[in-house]
């Protein structure tokens, strides 16, 4: 007999079934168990009475252990999925210790417990709608002619600054782990034109919001011959095709851990484009204190987010608070051409941070000397602009964050099966 997967009881009704899977529940009578099973896909409620073959083993059993099953399935209202199974078979593979996670466990407990607490429902749905979230990426990106090309974890270069760089020992040199794949990847797009990269990225910032990760993926692209608006458009369409793969494909587990799928069903393009200047503007009619040349706070996010309910575009930052790759704004020579995609809600916030690229290989490496920068590193960096160098764009999105707004996590750390943060390393 073939197994069953629980999502395809349903269509199994009256029909014997093979499940394998963990035991998500269980209470005992005297001739009677009641099982409720667990695999990747659901949850299921298993009836095995005591002339069933293993019925001791199903009485002892705890949760978590693993176990294999036949019998035959049947539509009850009663039970909490419509359906439950009345066991013939019952075989237990690997019992299971008094399991260590109970109800109303602090965060913390379940952040060393980790590697069991994967087995939530809350965190299994939350990971497939992940994997689901890649698997758009790709889709997107491979239909509109892309090339998928990866590029070098070990770096000598800083992409976003120093001071979030983490350091290490490369046979004598001093090496740092990438922040971004940007800088090979502006190279590679004088070869493929098109190109993306779904890797990990490492930013060592002393940071412990709710938002930030140590180590994250990182979903990036970088486009030649195209102008920052052009590259607006590819990544709102980027957003909009995730957002409404997950709906069709997810809206229940969404539903379940409390998504807002009327606010996801509005994210369509075009997104608004929203420049830094009226951002202050906005801030100070909120009462919020923001003057010209400051970051914008998550707090002040959520207070400029109240007017949105979709994703929108923050453009044109000032140029002294932005690194040295950016195109300066022509039309606003204090600015530069870039964009935050801001996502709005108490989950949301940035989840794209992207920019035209300057050309000029003069104006780059005075950028880098103003920042104290030795241009020795970028020595290759610098012959991208000197052989041939055209207009182009790139962007990041962080796979974490966008998971986080989707599903409406309230900590990012959910939203990757073993977080990297500034106190945890473990497991």
């Amino acid at each position: 007999m073939e197994r069953t997967v629980i999502a395809d009881i349903g269509k199994m009704s009256g029909k014997n079934v093979l499940l394998k899977g963990w035991i998500y529940r269980t209470r005992s009578g005297k001739n009677i168990s009641f099982v409720v099973l667990r695999d990747y896909s659901g949850t299921v409620q298993c009836v095995v009475k005591d002339d069933v073959k293993g019925f001791g083993d199903a009485q002892k059993a705890l949760i978590e252990s693993s176990v294999e099953l036949k019998g035959k399935v049947k539509k009850d209202e009663r039970a909490p999925t419509g359906y439950e199974v009345q066991v013939t078979d019952f075989r237990v593979v690997g019992f299971a210790d008094d399991f260590p996670i109970k109800e109303q466990q602090s965060p913390e407990l379940l952040l060393d417990w980790r590697h069991l607490w994967i087995r939530s429902q809350k965190l299994n749905k939350i990971f497939r709608i992940r994997s689901t979230i890649l698997g758009a990426i790709h889709e997107y990106y491979r239909s509109s002619g892309f090339f998928e090309i990866q590029s070098p974890s070990i770096t000598t270069m800083a992409c976003e600054g120093g001071s979030t760089l983490f350091e290490m020992k490369y046979f004598g040199q001093k090496a740092f782990l990438t922040q971004s794949w940007q800088l090979h990847a502006e190279a590679l797009a004088s070869s493929l034109e098109k190109i993306y990269c779904i890797a990990p990225s490492f930013r060592s910032e002393r940071s412990r919001t709710r938002h930030h990760l140590a180590e994250y993926w990182h979903a990036e692209a970088e486009v030649a011959w195209i102008d920052h608006e052009e590259s607006l458009k590819i990544q709102e369409g980027l957003i909009s095709h995730i957002v409404q793969t997950c709906i069709k494909r997810h809206r229940k587990d969404l539903e379940e851990l409390g998504a807002d799928i009327k606010m996801l069903e509005k994210v369509k393009t075009p997104f608004r484009r929203l420049p830094y200047s009226e951002v202050i503007d906005i801030m100070k009619k909120k009462g919020v204190k923001m003057k010209w040349g400051d970051d914008v706070t998550d707090l002040q996010l959520r207070a400029l987010s109240e007017d949105f309910d979709k994703p929108y575009f923050i453009v044109n930052w000032p140029k002294e608070s932005k690194p040295f790759y950016m195109l300066e704004n022509p039309k606003d020579p204090k600015t530069v051409l870039n964009a935050d995609c801001i996502a709005p809600g108490d989950s949301g916030g940035e989840i794209i941070g992207g920019s035209a690229r300057e050309t000029d290989p003069k104006k780059i490496l005075a950028k880098l000397k103003a920042e104290g920068t030795d241009p020795a590193n970028y020595g290759w960096y610098l012959d991208v602009r000197r052989f041939g160098s055209v207009p182009h764009a790139g962007y990041g999105m962080g796979v974490e964050r966008l998971t986080q707004w989707i599903c409406n996590v309230d900590h990012i750390r959910d939203c990757i099966a073993f977080p990297r943060t500034i106190n945890r390393i473990y497991p």
